[in-house]
């Protein structure tokens, strides 16, 4: 059995105000392929699905045209879907009925029975190969507090409890599997032990630290453990089983030397055989100039060096889509007010498109004002704007800016 494990396409994803819909046509294009390629048996979408829980007609249109493209050329494909942090749970799962008959099956809500416990036979769904049950795949969507048994209220364990709903989905699916059979997880979650960038807000965990799950809660009884949520891939503590696909698209500028891709993984006998890693080339590549931040008239010289646009109106036309999105990181000495339109000029007919503009500053010295509520109407303007100045930037205001600042004060006065 081959099985094609992604995660993590964030459709609709606005990048710094471009549209990424010509990058997701080329991944689902790619992905098509690979499919048919390898001759999957099943395709394992583990969450993050769209990038907000509202997404827009043309983001739905995307995401159902390639579903119907690949079961349409893959009679015998079976795709399996879970909602991530980002999606709507509820929206993703809402057309399941529809798409059941594609061999389409979609976990979303973690739903309760008549009696108030927890519908874990919902999230078991048997996998097969050419028509023949072969596999089991535990498909667990994004876990809230909500969804989550907790026996201390107070004292609430959020990897205790995701451990403990693991282990009771899969004593329930060990009432009817039989041995031979073997078992896939799906989840959405940030794992301990795995590798998540600090400065990365496009996955930062919704309660820090405190969603971490442990390695442990998977057991070992399971074939292979496929995770979403984290953009960059890897496998999780040295378990070799136990892994992230990654996003199929840097979704920030902090993920730009991260390889792209989706793990191929291949059961025989019940057992994990091989994990092997396509690795796709995103079309639009991420590029920070400079390397660190430096000052202002040496980005400038950089930024003269980029590669020209060799034809006329590429800027807007097929060929425009394509350029690479740049980060421009300066080191802010002294205060530049047309700082932009000076880079966008010296940005004009080349071959990128801007997409943000970052300063660091180094402070030579911090000095601290502390201001209570009955001497703040006190406080003198001009000393107040000159802390800041020198806090901000490491230096005195220059003269010519502080006459300026004196003079606006005493107009105000």
């Amino acid at each position: 059995m081959h099985i094609i494990h992604t995660a993590d396409w964030h459709i609709g994803q606005n990048f710094f105000g471009y549209d990424r819909k010509e990058e997701h046509e080329a991944f689902f294009d790619w992905l098509r392929q690979q499919l048919i390629r390898t001759e999957a048996d099943v395709l394992l979408i583990c969450g993050d699905v769209f990038d907000g829980p509202n997404p827009s007609a043309l983001s739905q249109n995307l995401y159902y045209s390639f579903l119907k493209e690949i079961t349409t050329e893959n009679p015998s494909l079976q795709v399996v879907i879970i909602a991530g942090n980002h999606d709507s749970a509820a929206r993703l799962e809402a057309p399941a009925p529809l798409l059941e008959d594609r061999r389409i099956q979609i976990v979303g809500v973690v739903e309760k029975t008549l009696n108030g416990e927890l519908d874990y036979k919902k999230m078991i769904i048997p996998l097969y190969e050419n028509g023949v049950h072969k596999a089991w795949c535990l498909a667990v969507p994004y876990l809230r507090m909500g969804d989550l048994e907790i026996e201390n209220k107070i004292e609430h364990n959020y990897s205790a409890a995701v451990e403990n709903f693991y282990q009771k989905l899969l004593q329930v699916l060990n009432l009817e599997r039989e041995k031979e059979e073997a078992v896939v997880m799906m989840g959405h979650l940030q794992a301990t032990g795995s590798e998540l960038l600090a400065g990365d807000r496009s996955e930062r965990t919704i309660i820090g630290g405190l969603e971490s799950v442990l390695p442990e809660a998977f057991d070992k009884d399971i074939a292979y453990v496929a995770l979403g949520h984290l953009h960059k891939g890897q496998q999780v503590s040295g378990r070799n089983y136990v892994r992230y696909a990654g996003a199929p698209l840097p979704m920030s500028f902090a993920e730009k030397n991260f390889k792209q891709g989706v793990n191929l993984i291949e059961l025989q006998n019940g057992k994990l055989q091989n994990i092997e890693r396509l690795s796709f080339d995103s079309p639009v590549k991420l590029l920070s100039i400079p390397f660190k931040a430096a000052p202002w008239k040496e980005v400038l010289q950089e930024l003269d060096q980029l590669p020209i646009i060799e034809k006329v109106g590429d800027e807007v036309g097929d060929e425009g889509s394509k350029y690479p999105f740049l980060e421009v990181k300066i080191w802010e000495e002294e205060p530049q007010p047309f700082m932009r339109s000076q880079i966008e000029a010296a940005l004009r007919g080349k071959a990128v498109r801007l997409a943000r503009i970052t300063l660091e500053r180094l402070c030579k010295e911090k000095q601290e004002m502390i201001v209570d509520l009955d001497n703040i109407q006190n406080i003198d303007p001009f000393t107040m704007a000159s802390k800041v100045y020198m806090e901000r930037y490491g230096v005195p205001m220059p003269e010519s800016m502080a006459n300026l600042m004196k003079i606006v004060i005493q107009e105000e006065q």
